[in-house]
């Protein structure tokens, strides 16, 4: 197994993985603007190489360079098929070589994502990762149902949310989390579970509200684009999906959980480094904060640890109103736009009021 780490390993274990190929290249695309792969697929095409691409429906970015670049693929003699429209989106990336070869990776074929983000890809020839791909991409390309056969291939909606729970569960010392947005629920409360339990849990990227016990950092000096988790510095995992209601049960992800001692290293060590760089960087703005700005943020996370969840909260006021109305209808947009104000609100009064008692107190005291 080899680990790409991106920036830095580029687009040269790919394309060496294409030019080696002697029977067929599979391929699944999110988004992509590398030439130099895209030169490497139509080469192997002549060289009578059997190239297969599977070409995400949609991307937020819109299907212009999409649909262009399946046009360009066609025409260098490619099999392209386009995924469903029955997930909001196709978001795995990976590459079958020869199905004898995998190429997993948490970053899309962009320059972006390889040249200016921190992200990871893994090549292995794990003959039941790579049997369970190929069965993934088949399905996907027939647009036909998947069934999940192999734990340690991680696929949304299928089987992620289930082995990924089971993973976290599994930390007995420490948790090292790089997610761009850690916001799931059930997900969430695994993590303050295992930090109750004193597993240090540490995260670079974005944690939805403050969690007792668990550190989050902001990468500093690069843009985030991995879904990755080390677990007790034995085993990781690797892929496209993030800790995320969406990612976990409404999108195609894919990730692959591992234990390659190398390959487990390289993880630790790229994000211990990053991890100084983030506590470095979040120290120097806190230093460079005003005295207000420090103040509002001390109080902004007092207030984040308090706050319960408001699913049950939620829940229990719609059935409460459904009661009394006997044709209830719901704008979730209006909805959320004045619990947003209702709290704003309430917030605003109750920290004017503690500031007047402490400004008070303060001009007494002197």
């Amino acid at each position: 197994m080899k680990l790409l780490i991106q920036p830095g390993d580029g687009a040269h274990s790919l394309i060496r993985g294409i030019a080696s190929a002697k029977s067929q290249v599979e391929i699944m695309i999110f988004r992509f603007d590398q030439r130099e792969i895209e030169t490497a697929l139509s080469n192997a095409v002549s060289r009578g190489v059997a190239v297969h691409a599977l070409i995400a429906s949609k991307n937020r970015a819109g299907e212009e360079n999409l649909r262009a670049l399946e046009l360009r693929l066609l025409g260098a003699g490619v099999t392209v098929a386009r995924t469903g429209d029955d997930l909001v989106r196709y978001h795995g990336k990976m590459m079958i070589v020869d199905r004898r070869e995998l190429y997993l990776l948490a970053f899309n074929l962009t320059r972006l994502d390889m040249e200016r983000s921190r992200s990871f890809g893994l090549i292995t020839r794990s003959r039941e990762a790579v049997r369970e791909a190929a069965k993934l991409f088949e399905a996907d390309s027939k647009r036909a149902p998947y069934e999940a056969g192999y734990s340690r291939f991680l696929v949304s909606p299928v089987n992620a949310r289930r082995e990924l729970a089971k993973f976290i569960q599994g930390a007995k010392r420490e948790l090292v989390i790089y997610d761009p947005q850690v916001s799931d629920r059930s997900m969430i409360r695994l993590l303050a579970d295992r930090a109750h339990a004193g597993v240090s849990v540490r995260i670079i990227g974005r944690l939805l509200g403050a969690v007792p016990g668990v550190q989050a950092l902001k990468l500093s000096h690069m843009r985030l684009h991995t879904r990755t988790i080390v677990r007790d510095r034995q085993v990781a995992f690797l892929g496209s999906q993030s800790l995320r209601e969406m990612e976990l049960d409404a999108r195609r992800e894919v990730g692959l959980i591992f234990r390659e001692p190398k390959v487990v290293t390289a993880l630790l060590h790229t994000f211990e480094s990053d991890w100084q760089l983030a506590e470095r960087a979040a120290t120097e703005k806190e230093e460079a904060a005003s005295p207000s700005e420090r103040i509002a943020k001390k109080v902004a996370k007092a207030v984040a640890r308090e706050i319960p969840d408001v699913a049950p909260l939620v829940s229990g006021a719609v059935e409460e109103v459904a009661g009394e109305i006997a044709e209830l209808e719901i704008a979730p947009e209006e909805v959320e736009a004045m619990v947003k104000g209702a709290v704003k609100e309430v917030v605003r009064d109750v920290v004017k009021t503690a500031l007047d008692m402490s400004l008070e107190k303060s001009a007494g005291g002197q």
